[in-house]
C-alpha cells in the first residue's frame, strides 16, 4: 500500500518539478533567443558601417546561419538539462515521497502492533474468567465457598482489566493541553509515592529509602505521583527480597533530578532501547521470577514525563540493578531549604 502511495506521490512531485523546469526552460529560451537576435543585428549593423552595404548580403547570410546554429545549440542544451532534471528529480522525488510517508507508515504499524498487543492482553483475563465461570456452571454441586472463591477470582481479573484499560486510556488520550498544572512540591510527591507502594514493599521485605530536597516544578501533582509510584513499583518488583530501593530528588543544571535506584536483576543492554515501549517486557533479563503486569508501566511513565516537558533515562547492569533518572524543568522561584 505504501509503495503504491509512494509511487503516486513521486509522480506528483515529479510533475511539479518538470512543469517548473520546462516553464523555466521556455522562458530562458525566449529571453536568450531575443538576446541572440539582438546580438546578430548589432553585428550586421557594425559590418554595414565598416564594409558598406555591398558586402552586407554575404555576411548577413553567414551570420543568420550562425544564429540558427546558436538557437539549435541552446535548444539541445535545454533538452539535456530537462532530461537531467527528470532523472535526478525522479530519484529525489521518490526519496522525498518515502520520507514523507515513513512517519505515517511507522504510526500505522505501531497502531497495528498496539491493537494486537492490547487485544491479546485483554483476552487473557477474559479467557480466565470465562473458563472459571463455565467450569462452575457445569458443576452440579457448587458450594457457597466455591462460588465465593469464584467471585473473588473474577473480581481480581476485573481489577486487572480496569488497570489495563486505565493505562491504555492514559497512553491513548493524555495530552499536554488536557493536563491541569500547578506548582508541585516534589518532596510531597516522593513521600506519598513511598506510602503508596509501602504494602508491596513490605510483602517483599524491601526497604524504601527516600531523600528529597524541597523542589518545585510546574506540573500535575497526581500524574507526578503516578510517575514516581510506577518507578518505585517497578524497582520493588525486580528487586531481590530483603533488598533496598532508593528514591532521591535534587537540583542540577536548573532541573529537578529524580532518581529511582534498585539493586535487583538489572536489564540487558539489548533490552534497554525498548523498555519504554507499550507491552514490552525484558523477559530475557527478568524471567527468573514471574512478575505480574502488562508491560505498560514504563510506557505510562515515559508519557507522563513527556507531558511535563522532561526526560527519562535508565542505566542498568544485569544482576546489579537499575537506575531510572527523571529530569523535569524547575519553576522560576524555588522554596527555601531550611
Amino acid at each position: 500500500m505504501f509503495h503504491s502511495a509512494a509511487l503516486k506521490l513521486t509522480m506528483w512531485y515529479l510533475a511539479i518539478i518538470m512543469a517548473l523546469s520546462i516553464g523555466l526552460s521556455v522562458a530562458l529560451y525566449y529571453v536568450s533567443n531575443i538576446e541572440l537576435t539582438k546580438s546578430a543585428n548589432r553585428t550586421l549593423d557594425f559590418y554595414n558601417i565598416v564594409f558598406g552595404p555591398d558586402d552586407k548580403g554575404a555576411f548577413s547570410n553567414e551570420r543568420l546561419q550562425q544564429l540558427s546554429k546558436d538557437r539549435a545549440h541552446l535548444r539541445n542544451n535545454l533538452v539535456l538539462f530537462n532530461v537531467g532534471v527528470l532523472l535526478v528529480g525522479g530519484g529525489a522525488s521518490y526519496a522525498l515521497a518515502r520520507r514523507t510517508l515513513q512517519p505515517i507508515e511507522e504510526a500505522l504499524e505501531a497502531q497495528k502492533r498496539f491493537t494486537g498487543d492490547a487485544s491479546h492482553e485483554l483476552r487473557t483475563p477474559l479467557t480466565a474468567m470465562q473458563t472459571e465461570i463455565e467450569v462452575a456452571l457445569r458443576s452440579p454441586s457448587l458450594s457457597k465457598k466455591e462460588a465465593t472463591d469464584l467471585l473473588k477470582s473474577n473480581l481480581e481479573e476485573v481489577g486487572k482489566l480496569r488497570n489495563l484499560s486505565e493505562g491504555l486510556l492514559i497512553l491513548a488520550t493524555a495530552s499536554n493541553n488536557d493536563l491541569p498544572k500547578q506548582k508541585v512540591l516534589i518532596k510531597d510527591a516522593v513521600e506519598q509515592a513511598a506510602q503508596a507502594v509501602a504494602k508491596l514493599a513490605k510483602s517483599r521485605k524491601i526497604s524504601i529509602k527516600t531523600s528529597a530536597r524541597p523542589i518545585q516544578v510546574v506540573g500535575n501533582h497526581q500524574q507526578i505521583l503516578n510517575l514516581l509510584s510506577i518507578l518505585l513499583d517497578n524497582a520493588i518488583k525486580y528487586s531481590q527480597p530483603g533488598g533496598e530501593v532508593e528514591l532521591t530528588a535534587k537540583i542540577s543544571d536548573q532541573q529537578a533530578i529524580i532518581s529511582v535506584i534498585d539493586h535487583g536483576q538489572g536489564i540487558e543492554a539489548s533490552d534497554l532501547p525498548y523498555i519504554f515501549e507499550r507491552f514490552y517486557r525484558a523477559d530475557a533479563s527478568r524471567s527468573k521470577n514471574h512478575i505480574e503486569g502488562y508491560g505498560l508501566g514504563l510506557a505510562i511513565a515515559k508519557k507522563i514525563v513527556d507531558l511535563h516537558n522532561g526526560s527519562i533515562e535508565v542505566a542498568s547492569t544485569p544482576n546489579m540493578g537499575s537506575t531510572f533518572i527523571v529530569k523535569l524543568p524547575l519553576t522560576k522561584h524555588q522554596p527555601i531549604d531550611i
